[in-house]
């Protein structure tokens, strides 16, 4: 699928450089430095109040982008955790029927969740409105789903734990298209899905490449990520946990190789020890070397490390942006390559520069 980006974020000339027909995933990279944050972006249409809002325009088809720098669960049967929503600055917040939920509150999750799209009292302007539902071999995805869809308003996107068949992608799709028959969707909800236990990452590239193709046919969801979940997997596979996760080295870096070959979303693992910062920025800077584009939070506190590791430096998008109008004004001349900072410049860094630039107007929040 062909789509267009339009970067907000320059004026005159460096602005048309940014229009370009593009697909899929991309990824930011300092001049002669390594990886630091990618995306993927793709098509969605115009929703008041969401993330994907502030690259769109009315009547235009340009692709809205919905970052997931930092990922935060909110129990849903938690009213007063749910109430602090608007002050939480994650990029992604995912009200949670499943791991966050006790089995005697699922039902209470559900409900409340329901009520609290459709009220429209906790505000989620620039924020990922998600929902995690239960796995589906849990026998309560099925609750989950007939409930949350049935909401007059609808969550951004559905997010699904521990999938390792694809037959449960079969299931998970007849059964959101059974909970939402009947509604025009004004634009398809997206999906994350959890790879979660050992099975689930040997087949992590099958189940990829079938949840597109299951996605493509419905038309209704559109595949935008996965979530590697440590805890889970550490269980499944009898691995001892740490706080510096060199354990899990092996499995994370096959896990981001897999996700990004499929340009999707890869979100790292928790760091366990929410109290210890310094530590949580040194694994949120390992993962966004590896090519991760976010990371699960499991306190509001570590927000604000985890989005600032994920995110295009203040040098980086001066470079980039310099660098475009260098480049516009070459082109303008006639020129092909041409030397910035005492560095031969080619396409790949100009493209490299136009992802850091289309990213950071993506992040950007109000107040920010």
């Amino acid at each position: 699928m062909s789509s267009r980006i339009i970067c907000m974020g320059l004026s005159g000339g460096g602005r048309g450089l940014l229009t370009k027909q593009l697909q899929g995933y991309y990824t930011t990279t300092a001049a002669g430095g390594a990886m630091r944050c990618s995306c993927y972006l793709s098509t969605t249409s115009r929703r008041r109040g969401s993330a994907a809002n502030r690259e769109q325009e009315p009547g235009s088809s340009k692709i809205a982008f919905i970052p997931r720098r930092a990922v935060l669960y909110v129990p849903g049967s938690d009213k007063r955790k749910l109430a602090k929503i608007p002050s939480l600055a994650a990029d992604c917040v995912v009200l949670d029927c499943e791991d966050g939920v006790a089995i005697s509150q699922k039902t209470a999750a559900r409900e409340t969740i329901k009520s609290t799209l459709e009220s429209g009292a906790v505000s989620f302007a620039g924020k990922d409105c998600s929902v995690r539902v239960n796995s589906v071999s849990s026998g309560l995805c099925s609750d989950d789903l007939s409930v949350v869809l049935s909401s007059s308003t609808l969550p951004q996107t559905l997010h699904l734990p521990k999938v390792e068949t694809t037959e449960e992608l079969d299931w998970f799709t007849e059964e959101v298209s059974r909970s939402l028959k009947g509604r025009e969707l004004s634009q398809p909800l997206r999906l994350i899905l959890f790879c979660e236990s050992g099975r689930s990452l040997l087949s992590l590239s099958t189940l990829c490449s079938h949840a597109k193709m299951l996605c493509d046919q419905q038309g209704q969801l559109v595949l935008d990520g996965v979530v590697f979940g440590s805890d889970d997997f550490c269980a499944d596979i009898g691995m001892t946990r740490s706080n510096e996760a060199t354990e899990l080295l092996f499995a994370r870096q096959q896990f981001v190789t897999i996700v990004k070959t499929h340009r999707l979303q890869a979100i790292d693992i928790v760091y366990i020890d929410y109290k210890d910062l310094e530590g949580l920025s040194k694994q949120c800077n390992e993962g966004a070397s590896f090519g991760f584009t976010g990371k699960q939070v499991i306190h509001p506190g570590q927000v604000p490390v985890v989005q600032r590791a994920f995110s295009p430096s203040a040098e980086k998008i001066a470079w980039a942006t310099e660098l475009l109008r260098d480049f516009q004004h070459h082109q303008e001349q006639g020129k092909g390559a041409f030397t910035f900072r005492g560095a031969m410049i080619d396409m790949p860094l100009v493209l490299q520069a136009r992802n850091i630039v289309a990213m950071t107007s993506a992040q950007q929040k109000p107040g920010e």
